[in-house]
Formats: C-alpha cells, structure tokens, sequence
C-alpha cells in the first residue's frame, strides 16, 4: 500500500478536494463516484460524505493508498 503526506495551509480540506489534489482522482466526478461508491474510509470508517471536512491527522483511504493530512 503506498502512503503519501499532503500538506495543507487552511483549517481543513473537503474529502472530495483532498483526492483530485492528491491525484488519488482526476476530476471531482471520479472523486464522487469513489466515494459514494464506498471506495474511500476516512480515520478506517467508510464514509460516503464528499465534503467531509479532513483537518491535519486525519487519513483518508482508497483501495491501494493511504493519504496522510498534515
């Protein structure tokens, strides 16, 4: 499973904002459907909120990689 550390310089980061940022999707459609798809776990739950707001911490989750907020 590859790992990667995103950076951010506000409060927090939408879900669906953080994958296309990452490269984890291309556009904010692919992003929806993995995430309504119940492709995505944010903390190790499964969530299906595309503006779950993911603050420094947190993990989101796709099969095969981990993102890392920071």
């Amino acid at each position: 499973m590859r790992k990667e550390r995103v950076k951010i310089n506000t409060e927090f980061i939408r879900l669906d904002a953080l994958l296309k940022f990452a490269g984890a999707a291309g556009t904010g459609g692919e992003a929806k459907l993995a995430i309504q798809g119940g492709q995505v776990k944010v903390n190790g739950q499964p969530c299906a909120m595309r503006g779950k707001k993911l603050r420094p911490g947190d993990r989101a989750e796709l099969p095969g990689l981990t993102l890392v907020v920071e």
